[in-house]
């Protein structure tokens, strides 16, 4: 069960403009806790004028050794979004020595390191999920190769420069880097402009045998992901071998279902080894009725995109109001994000263990 802990921040470093790395100190007796597979995240927690605020963000250092203790320490990248609550107190206040609520690893965006060809596409702050992955994966794995595409606006926006330039040097015949601008010309390499369908679906095929890759990661805004997404499907690649992670979705992407609701419903949830029911009022999702009983719930941002709220639907039926997190094996196998999920029928059982 995801459970929250006061971290010792001990840098921040700036790393553009607009976002900065933070390293955390994880303490001897929690670094099991904070053991972490290579491209999850972290959700933060900060309380501001009485309101709880959570934010999302991927560790973008290594993974621990599995036979090995847990990590010493933890980083993760923060880009700052406009009118963001938390984003802007990471840029403007935190200093080395605050601390942090911060909760346990999260997240099914990951790579079990294994021999083979792997690839990522990624846009702006996409790259920090996946530099823990290819650094954990080429660290590991003799035997395996990646090849990261990455789209940035321009070289002063790019986030983790000198980190990728060093899994540059250090596995020049293993890592294969590949950078486009969509604002600015480069010297060498790719022509300006986006990453959208039509130009992955040219690009990808001159770069690498795409037929080869074990594994493709997707990560970065909506536009980028589900372009690269279409793009590797008119290619031939199976749903299988495709993994998104999306960072950031504009409220009109929604599109929200308009199934109606029953008049009176309850929900049965199992969390954390211990159970309730209790009746979902007007207008409600599922979260939002546990955590009128259950603080301890977890969740992070609330829209759809994390996926900490992830829980099984033991019985009854909902309707998801949007789903930028589970995979569809998940949602098929019975999974749901209780932020999104209204009940259609009177009763509905979730389990937040399983």
């Amino acid at each position: 069960m995801a459970r929250f802990h006061s971290l010792t921040v001990t840098a921040v470093d700036r790393l553009t403009d607009d976002s900065v790395a933070l390293t955390l100190a994880v303490p001897p007796e929690l670094r099991e806790e904070y053991r972490h597979a290579p491209g999850q995240h972290l959700a933060l927690r900060r309380v501001a004028d009485g309101a709880d605020i959570r934010r999302t963000y991927s560790i973008c250092s290594p993974a621990p050794d599995p036979a090995g203790e847990g990590p010493r320490s933890l980083r993760i990248g923060v880009r700052l979004v406009e009118g963001g609550a938390f984003s802007t107190y990471a840029l403007k206040e935190i200093a080395a020595g605050d601390a942090l609520e911060v909760m346990t690893p999260a997240g099914r965006f990951t790579l079990e390191p294994a021999p083979g060809l792997y690839a990522a596409v990624v846009g702006g702050s996409g790259i920090t999920p996946v530099l823990s992955i290819a650094a954990t994966l080429l660290a590991r794995d003799p035997a395996a190769r990646f090849c990261l595409i990455r789209s940035d606006r321009t070289t002063a926006s790019t986030m983790f420069l000198e980190e990728v330039a060093d899994l540059k040097d250090r596995y020049p015949e293993r890592f294969q880097l590949v950078t486009v601008l969509s604002r600015e010309e480069q010297q060498a390499g790719l022509p300006s402009g986006r990453l959208g369908q039509e130009r992955l679906t040219a690009l990808l095929p001159a770069l690498l045998p795409v037929p080869e890759v074990a594994g493709w990661f997707l990560c970065g805004p909506y536009g980028l992901v589900e372009g690269a997404e279409r793009a590797l499907r008119g290619l031939g690649v199976a749903r299988s071998r495709v993994h998104e992670e999306i960072f950031h979705v504009d409220a009109s992407t929604a599109s929200v279902s308009t199934s109606a609701a029953p008049a009176h419903s309850t929900v049965t949830v199992r969390l954390d080894g211990r159970g309730g029911t209790w009746p979902v009022r007007e207008g409600e999702t599922l979260l939002e009725t546990v955590l009128r009983n259950r603080s301890d719930a977890p969740y992070a941002c609330k829209g759809g995109v994390c996926g900490t709220c992830r829980a099984f639907l033991v019985t009854g039926e909902v309707r998801m109001d949007r789903n930028f997190a589970l995979e569809p094996e998940e949602t098929e196998a019975g999974y749901v994000l209780a932020c999104q999920s209204r009940p259609t029928t009177e009763a509905v059982e979730l389990d937040f263990d399983r």
